[in-house]
């Protein structure tokens, strides 16, 4: 049974900073680090760990450092994908010293599980806040899951097809996706679609396929569906998602921190 974790958006910022001067982005990943540690016997083993983009704030080599820094306690094995707030080309030179890494193009990649296939995606945009799929993206995602065979698959991407709701990030979600519903939608085998970005725990059907969007590891939007609302953060509990094979793929929500308990339901029967 493959078992994997999700986070997204730690928007890292350099040393003595906060991100939009209210968060401590760099003890909310390191907090999120923890938890994930003091659960493993619980929830684990896990084989892999994925961060869902906007690994930093503005994509500097002091950010990824800091980034990495924080994430080498985790002993875990992770890959990353780019969000808007990335910088691809300080990413990779960054990850350098990673095989997933591709040395040029858009950052894609494919991990094989026994049970499951997990397929990231660059859907960042240089200078932009929305997200795009290129041409040798989409190509790549067509080729991996035609090789898949019908295998469980998550497909991960930083932007989210859907819609939310949420004004201010509706209008930077993926754009001009109506290729990648397609190629979604006509798997043979289970799919789900996993995103970052909004920062918030939001499930919606595109096509075919379940969209997961993740939680950010500090923050999350403010939720304010009426229209027009400021673009806000509010300083809600971060979390994390586990997805893993039961029969079928199954994701979970994780809080982040620690929490009184467990408790019994009945302790004296």
């Amino acid at each position: 049974m493959t078992r994997i974790i999700q986070i997204s958006d730690p928007h890292i910022v350099p040393y003595g900073q906060m991100a939009y001067g209210q968060v401590d982005t760099a003890e909310a990943l390191s907090n999120c680090v923890e938890t994930i540690n003091r659960c493993l016997p619980e929830i684990g083993p896990i084989d892999m760990v994925f961060v869902s983009g906007d690994l930093t704030d503005f994509g500097t080599v002091e950010e990824y450092e800091r980034f990495r820094a924080l994430m080498e306690p985790l002993n875990l094995a992770y890959r990353v994908i780019p969000g808007n707030h990335d910088n691809i080309e300080v990413m990779r030179e960054c990850f350098a010293d990673q095989p997933w890494m591709p040395t040029v193009g858009p950052i894609n990649w494919d991990a094989h599980f026994d049970d499951l296939v997990v397929i990231g995606l660059d859907s960042s945009v240089a200078e932009a806040a929305h997200g795009h799929l290129s041409d040798e993206t989409l190509s790549f995602l067509s080729t991996t899951l035609e090789a898949n065979g019908g295998k469980p698959t998550i497909v991960m991407t930083h932007h989210p097809p859907i819609l939310t709701g949420i004004d201010k990030m509706d209008i930077q979600n993926l754009r001009y996706s109506k290729e990648f519903k397609a190629i979604l939608s006509s798997y043979t085998g289970e799919l789900r679609l996993t995103c970052g970005h909004v920062h918030r725990n939001i499930v919606a059907p595109f096509g075919d396929v379940i969209c997961q969007i993740a939680p950010g590891v500090s923050h999350a939007v403010t939720m304010d569906l009426r229209e027009a609302a400021p673009n806000c953060l509010t300083k809600e509990p971060g979390g994390f998602m586990l997805h893993e094979i039961r029969g079928v793929i199954t994701s979970h929500y994780v809080p982040v921190g620690d929490y009184p308990g467990p408790y019994l339901f009945y302790p004296d029967t």
